[in-house]
């Protein structure tokens, strides 16, 4: 797994789309076993003034309805550490990996997920590091209310 993978090449453009709408630069994609992509998606909380909408849950939101089986042996994707909401809808669907850009900035829910037998990588990507330094620089309020600071 790393930073060449179809799956993070797409969670990273969703990123940089939810900067360049003026949201928080997170973004996600599901990939099934086989190498489909299942859905991708970016944090909307800003753009949908959602309570939900983040980078996960969007490209959750954006594959749909899907059985089960569909989750058996995928790989979630994210430029970011998972939060525990997007750690819990994770270890729901079963997802087999998740394959995060870096920890750095936010350190998630990586040990509950592999309590659950649920395969954490982090790749240490640079440039999901610096995007998230970049947004945080320039709208502190906006990440801390995110990740449910003060």
């Amino acid at each position: 797994m790393s930073q060449s993978d179809a799956g993070f090449i797409a969670a990273l453009d969703e990123a940089k789309k939810g900067y360049d709408e003026g949201g928080v630069p997170i973004g996600a994609c599901l990939v099934a076993a086989d190498g489909k992509i299942l859905g991708r998606g970016h944090n909307l909380r800003i753009q949908k003034g959602s309570a939900t909408l983040h980078a996960e849950m969007s490209a959750l939101e954006n594959a749909g309805r899907l059985p089960a089986s569909a989750y058996e042996g995928a790989t979630m994707y994210t430029t970011l550490s998972p939060c525990d909401m997007c750690t819990g809808a994770c270890i729901l669907y079963k997802v087999k990996r998740v394959i995060l850009g870096e920890n750095t900035t936010f350190l998630g829910g990586e040990e509950h997920l592999q309590r659950k037998g649920i395969e954490v990588v982090n790749v240490k990507s640079a440039e999901c590091e610096a995007l998230m330094a970049k947004f945080i620089k320039e709208r502190p309020g906006d990440w801390n209310e995110d990740i449910g600071e003060q």
